[in-house]
């Protein structure tokens, strides 16, 4: 067999001999992988607002127009969430800069937090106008933002509305993104036309396959070889890309080292794809399609379920699929789930007593009790339950969106676990005393101070930056920094976040201290 090096060299040496040439057909190599043009997927639709006119005018007075000369710039507004469902003013990020929001997103804590997660998603997706300078930077930072967390879908269509050929590093981001999403065809057609928006030379060489134009393809990637311009393991990956045949009784390549969705998506095509569980969150929205195992689709969506970036009634259509065929691992937590949701089905207590603890242990272990709570909670207040299954539903309904009616369902828990009731119900009285974690939460809610500086800039119209700032600070307080808790806790109620501040308290007491 020939050196595959040897090989690729003879062939550029033939191709740049006969370039001049006319070519009215060009034969592919054997078994391309034709399946990429079956997977392509539909991007995500935008969101429509539909305006309703009437159908004739009320008066026949002519109407005051506005004018402003074609040269002045207008503010672009981008954003996939409305004002009327956010809640936020257009003006939320409007006073600041740009650059200096990127930075804050950048620097953003993981927040574990479920509530928190939800405020951020809300901050991320608000339709409102840009800042006024570093609006670029400002609207990659958000789409970088949402990729970390893995909500790919989300990150394609702000950037979309961004312009996702605007310039080359948004058109980097959105044909990563497509590589991951599956959906590429409509990135490399850009790539194509405009090769000077181009991340790197061996994304032309896959745009160029990925096409059926080979010849280009097997000339661009000898082209950068010789000159350095695609790096070793990305060469032996492309090589095996475009002729797989020659490489059938090669030993499969080794696991590469740069993670990047070029890389992971030609391991994919060469039949050689790569477990998603040590890369990035983002990777494992690949595990969600059909053509991956059950347990890699359950693991990935646990994963993004943690970050928000996949919803509640997803995560339990994969739960409840089938039944699972092993045990030990994320087989015993479908096995707990599917059997307290059978029992959950029949409307016995007794039944739903024997399977709540086990399911409530492995949603904890796997850090999902608010999904759970939100999948379960009114199902399980409208039982007649007792002893430990009482208490358990108690602290399921306190991690639901009816943390408020906890008290009134279960009023001997209340009675029994005071702050907790204190904290759901937005009133704290003074005879509700505790010491340590949940003493300090308790003063956010009576007399602590806020945070001077965030509100005073909440005030001054910066309200984007000052959110940014109370989620960081409320996170940080979270993993340790009792006083910072109570800060953050006592800031987001000044700022009219009280829902938030509610649900981040009693998801402190329930969750960081058991999971």
């Amino acid at each position: 067999m020939w050196n595959k090096t040897a090989y690729f060299l003879c062939l550029l040496s033939s191709l740049l001999a006969t370039q001049g040439a006319a070519q009215d057909a060009v034969s592919a190599p054997l078994n391309v992988i034709d399946w990429l043009d079956t997977q392509e997927q539909q991007p995500a639709p935008k969101p429509v607002v539909t305006f309703k006119e009437p159908s004739v005018a009320e008066s026949a007075s002519v109407p005051q127009v506005t004018v402003q000369p074609l040269t002045q710039n207008a503010a672009k507004r981008v954003g996939l969430a409305p004002a009327n469902v956010t809640g936020l003013p257009d003006t939320l990020w409007s006073a600041d800069n740009g650059q200096v929001l990127a930075r804050k997103f950048a620097t953003m804590p993981e927040l574990r937090l479920p509530a928190l997660q939800s405020l951020y998603y809300t901050v991320l997706l608000a339709e409102a106008l840009s800042p006024a300078a570093g609006g670029d930077a400002f609207d990659l930072a958000r789409v970088d933002a949402l990729f970390d967390l893995g909500a790919l879908d989300p990150a394609l269509a702000l950037l979309e509305q961004a312009g996702s050929d605007a310039s080359p590093a948004h058109f980097s981001r959105f044909l990563d993104m497509s590589l991951l999403a599956g959906t590429e065809a409509s990135a490399c057609s850009i790539l194509r036309a405009r090769p000077k928006l181009s991340p790197e030379k061996a994304h032309e060489v896959f745009c160029a396959a990925r096409a059926g134009d080979w010849t280009t393809a097997a000339l661009q990637l000898g082209t950068g070889r010789v000159l350095g311009l695609i790096d070793e393991p990305t060469t032996l990956a492309l090589e095996r890309f475009l002729d797989p045949d020659l490489y059938e009784e090669d030993p499969a390549l080794p696991a590469p080292r740069a993670r990047n969705p070029l890389t992971f998506r030609l391991f994919e095509a060469i039949g050689t794809p790569i477990p998603t569980r040590s890369w990035p969150v983002a990777y494992a929205n690949a595990d969600l399609s059909d053509t991956a195992g059950w347990k890699a689709q359950i693991e990935a969506a646990e994963r993004l379920a943690r970050t928000g970036a996949v919803s509640d009634n997803r995560l339990l259509g994969l739960y409840s699929q089938r039944r699972p065929a092993a045990s030990g691992g994320v087989w015993d937590r479908v096995a707990a789930l599917q059997r307290f949701e059978t029992a959950l089905r029949t409307g016995s207590a007794s039944a739903v007593s024997k399977t709540l603890p086990t399911a409530w242990r492995a949603m904890g272990n796997a850090r999902l009790r608010v999904h759970f709570a939100n999948l379960f909670a009114k199902d399980l207040s409208a039982m007649t339950l007792s002893g430990v299954t009482a208490d358990i539903a108690f602290e399921v309904l306190l991690l639901s969106p009816d943390y408020e009616t906890a008290a009134t369902t279960f009023p001997v828990r209340a009675l029994r676990r005071p702050t907790l009731a204190a904290i759901a119900a937005g009133d704290v009285p003074t005879e509700v005393q505790t010491d340590g974690t949940a003493g300090t939460i308790l003063s956010a809610f009576r007399d602590a101070p806020v945070d001077d500086a965030i509100v005073a800039r909440a005030q001054d119209g910066h309200l984007g930056a000052a959110l940014l700032e109370t989620l960081a600070l409320t996170m940080e307080g979270a993993q340790g920094d009792v006083a910072r808790l109570t800060t953050g806790l006592a800031t987001l109620r000044a700022l009219g976040l009280e829902d938030v501040a509610r649900r981040t308290a009693l998801q402190t007491l329930l969750l960081e201290t058991t999971q």
